[in-house]
Parts: C-alpha cells; sequence; structure tokens
C-alpha cells in the first residue's frame, strides 16, 4: 500500500513540475499536499436543527417509547434492554400483525425491567415476558411484508394475553428477534436499499426521520389535528423548514451519528390509527397528505398513491443519540 502511495506521488510531481518549480520556496512536500487536496471533494457541513424528540418501537405497532437518549446502532435505537422493533406479532401462519389490521395494537405500553418486557394495555393484567428466553421455545420462519424472518417464540401466556386483548377469532403468537438470527434485507422489496442493508422487523429501514416542521405543514391542513404518533418516526427534528429533510442526503447529529438517506416514506392506513384511542378511520390524514405529498418524479411507478411523509435513513456511523443534539447536514 505504501509502494502504491508513493508511485502516486511521483506521477503527480512528473504532471507537475513547473508549478513545483515555483513553489520552491514554500518546499515540495506543501506543494504535493496542495495538489492532492485541490483534486478531492470539499465537505461543508451546516446545521439544519436539532434533534427534539426520540422514540423506540420495541414491540412492533405498539405504542413508542419516548427518550432523552439512545444508543444508535446498526440496526436502529437500543435503550438498555429495550430495542427497536424485536418483537413481532404473528398470526397462526407466522405473517406478521401490525397496526393495520389490529389498530388497538397502539394501545400496548411497553417498558423493560429486571430482565423482563413488560406489556400492559387497558383492562387486562400486565404481561412479563423474559427477555432471555428458553432455548426450548420454538423458532418461527415469519413473514414481514412477504419477506422471511425469524423469530423465537415467547410462550402460551404471551400468546393468550395478546390474543385476548385484541379479541381476535385466530391466535396471535409474539416472537422475539435475537442476535444470532439471520436479518432481513429491504432490498428484495425496494431496490434502493443495498446488500449491507439489514433490518429485523421494521418495515424498511432501522430508523425513520421526521421534522416537527413537516407535521406543522399538514396539521395546517386538516381540522382535526394529528399527532407525532400517528407516524411513528425514529428521530424529530425542530428548527428547520417544512419537508426539508426530503433534501439532506447526508445527515450528521452532534459529533457522533452518521446518517445516509435511503428514500422517503410511504404512508398508509396506519398513519389513520388514533394513537389515543385505537380507532382506524382509514381517510385521515391521508387522503390530505395525498392532495400534496404524492410523488410527482420518475418514481411515482414505485409509490403510486402512497404519499411521502418522512424519511428512512441508513446508518453509517454508530453513536449515543440525545434530545437537544445539533443536526447538520453534510454536503460537498
Amino acid at each position: 500500500m505504501e509502494a502504491c502511495h508513493t508511485h502516486t506521488a511521483m506521477e503527480v510531481l512528473s504532471k507537475h513540475r513547473t508549478l513545483l518549480i515555483g513553489l520552491a520556496g514554500v518546499g515540495a512536500t506543501m506543494a504535493v499536499t496542495w495538489l492532492f487536496l485541490s483534486r478531492g471533494k470539499k465537505k461543508h457541513v451546516r446545521k439544519v436543527g436539532e434533534v427534539s424528540q426520540l422514540f423506540l418501537y420495541p414491540v412492533k405497532s405498539c405504542k413508542g417509547v419516548p427518550l432523552q437518549e439512545a444508543e444508535c446502532r446498526d440496526y436502529g435505537l437500543k435503550n438498555g434492554e429495550l430495542r427497536d422493533r424485536h418483537w413481532l406479532v404473528v398470526k397462526e401462519d407466522k405473517v406478521h400483525v401490525t397496526a393495520r389490521q389490529e389498530p388497538r395494537m397502539v394501545l400496548i405500553t411497553v417498558t423493560c425491567d429486571r430482565g423482563h418486557l413488560t406489556l400492559s394495555a387497558p383492562g387486562m393484567n400486565k404481561l412479563d415476558i423474559p427477555l432471555k428466553l428458553l432455548t426450548s421455545n420454538a423458532i418461527f420462519t415469519c413473514k414481514v411484508h412477504g419477506n422471511e424472518v425469524s423469530g423465537r417464540d415467547c410462550g402460551d401466556e404471551a400468546s393468550r394475553w395478546i390474543t385476548n386483548f385484541l379479541k381476535s377469532v385466530q391466535t396471535y403468537r409474539i416472537v422475539q428477534f435475537e442476535d444470532r438470527m439471520k436479518r432481513r434485507n429491504p432490498k428484495n422489496e425496494y431496490p434502493v436499499y443495498n446488500e449491507n442493508d439489514q433490518v429485523a422487523y421494521p418495515d424498511l429501514s432501522p430508523l425513520l426521520l421526521l421534522s416537527e416542521a413537516s407535521l406543522e405543514d399538514l396539521n395546517s391542513k386538516l381540522e382535526n389535528k394529528v399527532s407525532i404518533r400517528n407516524f411513528r418516526p425514529n428521530i424529530v427534528v425542530s428548527g428547520c423548514g417544512a419537508f426539508a429533510e426530503d433534501s439532506w442526503k447526508e445527515i450528521q447529529i452532534a459529533e457522533r451519528v452518521m446518517l445516509k438517506r435511503v428514500m422517503p416514506c410511504p404512508r398508509c392506513i396506519l398513519t389513520t390509527v388514533d394513537p389515543d384511542t385505537g380507532i382506524i378511520n382509514m381517510k385521515e390524514p391521508l387522503e390530505t397528505m395525498r392532495s400534496y405529498r404524492l410523488c410527482d418524479t420518475a418514481d411515482k411507478e414505485v409509490y403510486k398513491s402512497s404519499p411521502l411523509f418522512g424519511q428512512f435513513v441508513r446508518i453509517q456511523k454508530t453513536g449515543t443519540i440525545k434530545v437537544g443534539d445539533p443536526v447538520y447536514e453534510i454536503f460537498y
């Protein structure tokens, strides 16, 4: 590797001999350095806002956990023993269940203490699920948006609890994703992802980012205002303009975390579930978003009638994220 660098330096010296002679007083080393730097791109960093809210969703489609800080890992956010979307509700055929089918899932609160994941919901006794399940618990091959992903069964008690709360005519079960299991590749769903993009039970990316200003813009068009919770973001940014996040290709949070935009989030009927009542109306805010947030580029065949709201990002550099952290756009 060192020999290769030496060879490249000699080529540059040869091509710019006249310039180097003129800069002899400065010194050959400084001249070579200038030549190399002049050929590269210069990175610019511009502050665009700050982190105003953080959310982690341990059980897919259940209530989010608001945080003041979180570890940003390759697979998403982590706080203590809680990991983002590492638990999943499935049907008897092991196809995933979300608030699209069972809106009352958004009423389930998730906490973690003393080695247990605790679920609580209106009219139900609390359910404690061990974080470390018995190896005798079955491992299922589940399907999330048609793609296979593993999960270890959380047991019959958990199954009865979730089935009873949702008043399901069929049996539901809860599964947990473990580190040694193979993650899903969202590239199978959208080709903008690559082979290194790996997730457990999130829809696509490990993180979803949204600005407060985008929500305010939408609410200005709605008779009945909606909450940021309707959109289930992981990172909420304040201090920027509406939909400014659509243009941030690379993002830096404080001096620790680096993110890269992958694609906008196509929205569905899940946004019409009231996070306080668990009632789905099937119309708003989806219809209003369709009036002005449909894709109008060559990608409209990909997104069709799904309005775009928020941005899916991949994690380039891990670290800790805190509420109040400055958010920077990186550009060249």
